[in-house]
């Protein structure tokens, strides 16, 4: 019975749409086959889908066509027309109405083009109707791109704005915010007038004051001028009404004005300080959490974007028992996955920055939760899952503690490696990143299962993949034994590793250094792996030190050559050879700018590196001292002793203390 009912569906379906295709079939008939076809489709996902299949959306759109034909070759009056157009426009906002594939077919058949059109109408009911329709479309993220910086789009735009349709001028927010995404397009938004207007709009109907929330948080963010400008509307009252919105009965709007708030807060700080807003915004977010719908799914977003980066808000979130919130949700799941997704996002914003907080998501058990989501089909959830947990093994205590030895938490964490989905990927690594530094009773498990991955990685064509590789393995070098360096190396190989370093993106010739400094740090024999195969490496590192502008990569570089220079005579030479090769004029001027840098860091590195090479029990040390005073070392070494660094300073005075052994030569 259900097969034969489908299959009549499916029938009643097609003779439907070749009826309205058919130029035989009257006007009155087609008005009539449109209201079925609506009547059937409203609140049916199902049937939406049946409809799409069958290619419903370019005969709607069709007949749209010509009622736009009818309005310019002057038959706009035409009573049946408009009424045919009321219907054509319902159906095509009810294939847009909260159904991505449904928007897809709308603009693929053209249908934005017709309904702009009509939306000019005489006839108030088509105007409404197309609205509601382009409404739907905007509020979709596969809303086309409206060019505000047109001057016939702009007049369009603020003609929408100004409309006494409710939906007409929700249609012109609607437009704003899907739209809305450079500076240029907001400082002309404002220009036209635009934020009085939007600031106007929410002293409206429940529909417009949203839009108009929504639109005001896209044109305001990062740009202070905007928000200075809407705060001085009507002598401040727009952000009072703003602040009394969070307390609205509507949750939409809850959420909508908290969005504006934060957005104000967020691009400039010297507003919103008071404590009750804040703690007003965190309560009404957690409040908002509770709801079922939309609303719900939305609100650990924004709460994210209140904490995001900032300890005074995640202190207050804190002391509000947010963490405690959020991990009784999860406990009582399950949800879907955006929702999900949203919950991880705000436990690993609340956990970024304070070790109160990592230590209350501890004893809460949070990783029962991460565990389980590392699993989940969806990969934004693993995606918020591995960003949760990289937060939480910031902390060295808990990490010491040995809280991230669970295989439960690493072998899934090693199998996300191969997940289908790079952003997987990445976060994946970037927890790894700190889970694999210091550790013991995971070694095994990493050196085991994820090394090859690691190097293979490290080979990805997507840059942010390659760079985390190659700093989860920096770190998984840090502090081993011998036998570990090898694995890695083996596994990775000299040559590649000598490709890392002369990749084209500088923040992976960084994290290649680093790892090159951690293999070479530690006992005497640590050393030996740069002179490997010719000394290949050495070389790319010594070429990078001369070629490249990049202070993360030279501070790196330096380390490494700071690091050999602390071997033996053979070791130290080959530093200074590559620090000072025969080509002394391009060099020596290398040299001093490192020791001349307005980066402490860098300063340090080089001045670490002469300290190495003077020490004055060293066979060559003499030798070396003269050379770095004809380079003009010494001298630049002189003008340092009194560096606002202190580190410099202090090493400086070592270095040149160390060089006065030999002032006789």
């Amino acid at each position: 019975m259900p097969s034969s009912a489908s299959s009549s569906r499916q029938n009643h379906a097609e003779q439907l749409i070749a009826r309205l295709n058919s130029v035989e079939t009257p006007p009155e008939s087609k008005l009539q086959d449109l209201r079925n076809m609506k009547n059937q489709i409203i609140g049916s996902r199902t049937k939406k889908l049946d409809y799409l299949s069958l290619g419903a959306v370019p005969c709607i759109v069709s007949i749209l066509s010509i009622v736009v034909a009818s309005m310019h070759s002057g038959g706009g009056g035409d009573e049946l027309l408009e009424l045919i157009a009321i219907q054509a426009a319902a159906i095509i906002g009810s294939f847009a109405c909260r159904l991505e594939s449904g928007v897809e077919a709308v603009l693929e058949a053209g249908a934005c083009a017709f309904l702009m059109i009509l939306i000019t109408h005489q006839n108030e009911k088509v105007v409404d109707a197309v609205a509601r329709s382009l409404k739907w479309i905007y509020q979709s993220k596969l809303a086309p791109k409206f060019y505000f910086l047109e001057e016939k789009n702009m007049e369009f735009l603020l003609s929408l704005l100004n409309s006494k349709n409710e939906n007409v001028s929700c249609l012109g927010a609607n437009i704003i915010t899907r739209s809305c995404q450079t500076r240029m397009e907001q400082q002309a938004l404002s220009g036209a007038g635009v934020i009085t207007k939007l600031a106007s709009l929410l002293d409206g109907s429940l529909s417009q004051r949203e839009a108009s929330l929504e639109s005001l948080s896209v044109v305001m963010k990062k740009n202070p001028e905007i928000i200075t400008k809407f705060l001085g509307y009507q002598n401040g009252g727009a952000v009072n009404f703003l602040t009394e919105l969070i307390k609205d009965k509507h949750p939409r709007t809850r959420l909508l004005a908290c969005a504006c708030l934060i957005v104000i807060r967020n691009s400039c700080t010297t507003y919103l300080q008071d404590s009750r807003i804040k703690t007003g915004l965190v309560q009404t977010l957690l409040e908002l959490l509770e709801d079922p719908d939309q609303v719900g799914d939305d609100a650990p977003f924004v709460l994210s974007s209140l904490i995001a980066d900032k300890e005074d808000l995640q202190m207050i979130a804190f002391e509000c028992q947010v963490i405690e919130k959020l991990c009784n949700y999860l406990e009582a799941g399950p949800f879907q996955a955006k929702r999900l997704q949203g919950i991880f996002l705000a436990l690993a914003d609340m956990c970024s920055e304070l070790e109160c907080c990592r230590d209350r998501a501890f004893s809460l058990e949070a990783l029962i939760y991460i565990k389980d989501a590392l699993k989940h089909d969806s990969a934004d959830v693993r995606t918020a899952a591995c960003i949760f947990l990289r937060n939480l093994s910031r902390s060295v205590k808990n990490m010491s503690a040995g809280h991230f030895t669970n295989a439960n938490i690493t072998s899934p964490m090693v199998q996300l490696l191969c997940d289908s989905c790079p952003s997987v990927q990445i976060a994946a690594l970037g927890a790894i990143c700190n889970m694999v530094i210091d550790f013991t009773a995971r070694e095994s498990i990493f050196m085991q299962g994820g090394l090859k991955q690691l190097v293979q990685l490290s080979k990805s064509m997507v840059s942010a993949i390659r760079v985390n590789a190659i700093w989860a393995l920096r770190n998984l070098a840090f502090l081993v034994n011998n036998r570990c360096k090898e694995e890695i190396l083996l596994e990775l190989t000299m040559p590649t590793l000598t490709s890392l370093i002369c990749d084209p993106e500088t923040s992976v010739q960084e994290q290649a250094l680093a790892l090159v400094r951690n293999l070479v740090d530690g006992p005497s024999d640590s050393v030996k792996y740069v002179f490997d195969e010719a000394g290949l490496l050495l070389d790319a590192i010594g070429k990078k030190l001369h070629s490249t502008v990049k202070i993360e990569v030279l501070i790196q570089g330096m380390y490494v050559l700071s690091n050999i220079a602390s071997g033996n005579e053979i070791e130290k030479e080959a530093a200074m050879n590559q620090l000072f090769p025969q080509c002394w004029n391009n060099t020596q001027t290398s040299f001093i700018k490192f020791l001349q840098s307005t980066d402490s860091r860098l300063r340090i590195a080089a001045v670490w590196a002469l300290v190495n090479l003077t020490f004055p029990n060293s066979p060559g040390a003499c030798r070396r001292v003269i050379k770095l005073l004809n380079a003009g070392i010494i001298s630049q070494l002189k003008t340092m002793v009194n560096d606002p660094c202190l580190d410099v300073k202090l090493r400086a005075r070592v270095a040149l203390a160390q060089s006065m052994v030999f002032s006789d030569a």
